[in-house]
């Protein structure tokens, strides 16, 4: 078995997170490449390395400030390669990031050197070989990611190494400078390189021992996920479910590789197993979480006899192309439409809009629904269990919540719910209680 092993911000913010982090991939040998993240918060006020590093690009202009910024960037890795006991200094790497400071080198270089130096300073504490990610992990001219070329490319340099580590989050761009990946995308790059060497298993470990059933702040010590598939996480991730970064998802599911949520604080805890297909639809509850965004709008059209107007559907959603908008829901009526959109998108000329749409399909009333919250209840257990639909209704209505938009997925993995924002966080709790406090175990 062959193992790719991703470890997050908090699982390498000091020393000491250092040592656990070495000691959970010497435990097993099929652990064999390792992907590693900047380092994260020691304590709550604390900052993160990544965060100083941009705060230091920012300030370039100011000699002073950057040099004070840079100054605490460089104790904070020279204190864990002390603590580590290790003869290996970071001079040289310090020397040529200042360098790029002084020559106003892109953001995304500074952003990116979290990752390189704490990889190059695990890779000496496990004794591995260090690879460079702009080495193996390449972006077209237009910024997506070339992904045929990063996969031949990370499988024949790491055929040669039987163990290494590979910072998170960047790659190069054609002409050699450095470009990242959104901020979470350590998760990607662990993802490319499990998808490259065919790993059995992509162990992504973090500071929870798996995916939770809903937002723990807004339920108390939820129950946790011990399986789930790939579908449902994704589902769960659009609506910020955020354990993974969403776009990490693909590498792994085009490869048929299962991904497994660890704690690096907790690492007897056997985490959430994330699958394509699961070893059986039978779940411990009807649902496999909730998950919910604020910020929405809604466009409610009505029109008499909508249904039988040819491309009256198409005209309205010609009017969001010219606008350059994405809708994010359409769900529908015989004589009633609605278009769900972010509120962000539209705020500046939602006015021309609607008018655009009066003008091109003449609807008897167009209405506009704003401050809605999207609520999206997920599980593959739904399929198979009457009367999940009324259990979140009227676990809604006891909690005298009015709901103001559903839509369910052809596939009935999902229901989304649209409720007012004031009402957002009492109408999680109220479906979560409904189905794990209300169904026995």
């Amino acid at each position: 078995m062959l193992k790719v092993l991703k470890f997050g911000g908090s699982s390498l913010a000091d020393a000491n997170q250092f040592k656990k982090v070495a000691e959970i991939i010497k435990a097993e040998p099929e652990r064999r490449y390792i992907v590693a993240s900047a380092p994260g918060k020691r304590f709550s006020a604390d900052i993160k390395v990544t965060d100083m590093l941009l705060e230091c690009f920012e300030n370039s202009y100011d000699k002073d400030v950057s040099t004070e910024i840079f100054s605490k960037i460089e104790k904070r890795f020279e204190d864990i390669i002390s603590d580590l006991g290790l003869d290996f200094s970071l001079k040289e790497d310090f020397a040529n990031i200042k360098t790029a400071l002084i020559n106003h080198a892109g953001r995304d270089f500074f952003a990116s050197r979290g990752e390189f130096l704490s990889a190059k300073v695990l890779a000496k504490y496990l004794d591995y070989p260090f690879i460079d990610a702009g080495s193996c992990i390449f972006f077209n001219e237009n910024g997506s990611l070339n992904t045929e070329k990063t996969n031949e490319t990370i499988a024949r340099i790491l055929s040669r190494y039987d163990y290494a580590v590979i910072p998170g989050f960047y790659g190069s761009m054609p002409n050699g400078t450095i470009k990242t990946f959104s901020r979470g995308g350590s998760d990607i790059t662990g993802s490319l390189v499990a998808r490259a060497v065919q790993a059995d298993l992509y162990e992504n470990w973090t500071d929870v021992s798996g995916l939770l059933m809903v937002d723990p702040r807004i339920v108390e010590n939820p129950c946790k996920v011990t399986e789930i598939t790939y579908r449902e996480l994704r589902e769960l991730s659009y609506m910020g479910a955020t354990v993974l970064h969403e776009d990490a998802i693909f590498p792994v599911r085009i490869a048929n590789i299962p991904i497994n949520i660890r704690n690096t604080n907790a690492p007897e805890d056997s985490g959430t197993m994330i699958v394509s297909k699961a070893v059986t639809d039978s779940t411990e509850y009807t649902i496999t979480g909730v998950a919910g965004m604020k910020g929405f709008t809604a466009i409610y059209i009505e029109k008499d006899m909508m249904n039988s107007e040819v491309g009256f559907t198409r005209r309205v959603l010609e009017t969001l192309e010219e606008h350059n908008i994405c809708f994010e829901h359409l769900p529908s009526g015989i004589d009633t439409m609605s278009i769900v959109l972010r509120s962000a998108d539209i705020k500046d000329f939602k006015g021309n809009i609607t008018a655009d749409i009066v003008k091109r399909v003449n609807p008897d009333s167009i209405t506009l629904l704003e401050n809605l919250a999207l609520i999206a209840v997920v599980g593959r257990g739904m399929i198979r269990t009457a009367g999940t639909a009324s259990k979140i209704f009227k676990a809604l209505a006891d909690a005298n919540i009015n709901i103001r938009m559903i839509d369910q997925g052809s596939s009935e993995l999902n229901i989304i719910i649209g409720v007012e924002e004031k009402d957002y966080k009492n109408a999680i709790r109220a479906i979560y209680n409904k189905f794990v406090n209300g169904e026995s175990k």
